[in-house]
C-alpha cells in the first residue's frame, strides 16, 4: 500500500528541552496505527507536529510523497486532508451540532451548502448522533461531543485522521461508545494514526502498534507481537503497569 504519511528523523525541541529525538514512521493507505507510551513520552507532540500545530525543529514530514514543511506548501489544504480529533472536542459552543459539522466543509473547503448539509447528516449518522442535529454542545455529554467532533472531521472527507487521546477527557462509562465509533471507522479503509491509553483498542483494532519512550520509537510491530512478545524491558514494564 502506498504511504500516506512519512516521517523522517523528526525532531522537536521547546527551548533546550528536546521532546522528539529522531522519529521515523510511515503510515500506509488504509492502515490503522496506534501510538502507545507513558505520559511525557512525546506522543501528542508527535501528532501535533504531523498536523503542523507544532513546527518541527528538524527532519521531514511527507504527505503522499510531498514535503509539508517546504516553503509554499499549502497548509490549510493539507489540514483538510489530514484531520485531527482532539482530547477536548473543540466544538463551537454557539453553533448547533449540524452547523459544527458544516462550517469546515463550507468555509474552508468551499463545499456547496446542500452537499455539506447532506454530508454532515451522513457523518453524524455514522457516529450515532443524527438525532442531535439541533443540540448545542453544552446540551451533550462528553462522549456525545467527542462523537460530533469525529463526525466534523469526517465531513472534510480526509485522507487520514489523527486522534490525540480521544477518550482521555471522558468519564469511564462514555469511553466505550467513542472507542466503538473509532473501531467502526477503522474498518472503512480510512488511514488512522491514534495516540491512545486504551490498550485493548490498540491491540484489537490496529494494524501496527508503536511504543514511544523518551522521545523515540522504542519498539513497533504487529499488535500480537508488541503485546505478547515485547522485546524491551521498558515495553514489558509499561504493559505490566497498564494491563497487568
Amino acid at each position: 500500500m502506498p504511504d500516506v504519511i512519512q516521517v523522517r528523523n523528526l525532531r522537536k525541541s521547546f527551548g533546550s528541552n528536546e521532546i522528539l529525538k529522531g522519529i521515523d514512521l510511515s503510515v500506509g493507505a488504509g492502515e490503522v496505527v496506534s501510538v502507545i507510551g507513558s505520559s511525557g513520552s512525546g506522543k501528542s507532540t508527535f501528532l501535533r507536529c504531523i498536523n503542523l500545530l507544532e513546527w518541527p525543529t528538524g527532519g521531514e514530514i511527507l504527505f503522499k510523497g510531498e514535503s509539508v514543511t517546504r516553503r509554499g506548501f499549502k497548509i490549510p489544504q493539507y489540514r483538510e486532508k489530514v484531520g485531527m480529533v482532539f482530547q477536548q472536542f473543540n466544538l463551537f459552543a454557539n453553533m448547533d451540532v449540524l452547523h459544527n459539522c458544516m462550517v469546515g466543509s463550507t468555509k474552508v473547503a468551499g463545499m456547496p451548502k446542500a452537499k455539506a448539509h447532506k454530508l454532515a447528516l451522513e457523518c453524524l449518522e455514522k457516529v450515532g448522533m443524527a438525532q442531535f442535529i439541533n443540540a448545542k454542545p453544552r446540551q451533550l455529554s462528553g462522549g456525545q461531543q467527542q462523537r460530533v467532533a469525529i463526525a466534523r472531521a469526517l465531513c472534510m472527507e480526509p485522507d487520514a485522521l489523527l486522534f490525540d487521546e480521544p477518550t482521555s477527557a471522558l468519564d469511564p462509562e462514555m469511553v466505550g461508545d467513542v472507542l466503538e465509533v473509532i473501531s467502526q471507522l477503522a474498518h472503512t479503509g480510512l488511514t488512522m494514526l491514534v495516540v491512545t491509553h486504551e490498550m485493548a483498542f490498540a491491540r484489537d483494532v490496529s494494524d501496527r502498534v508503536v511504543f514511544m519512550d523518551g522521545g523515540v520509537i522504542a519498539e513497533h510491530g504487529k499488535p500480537e507481537d508488541v503485546f505478547t512478545n515485547p522485546k524491551s524491558d521498558r515495553l514489558r514494564e509499561f504493559l505490566t503497569r497498564f494491563i497487568g
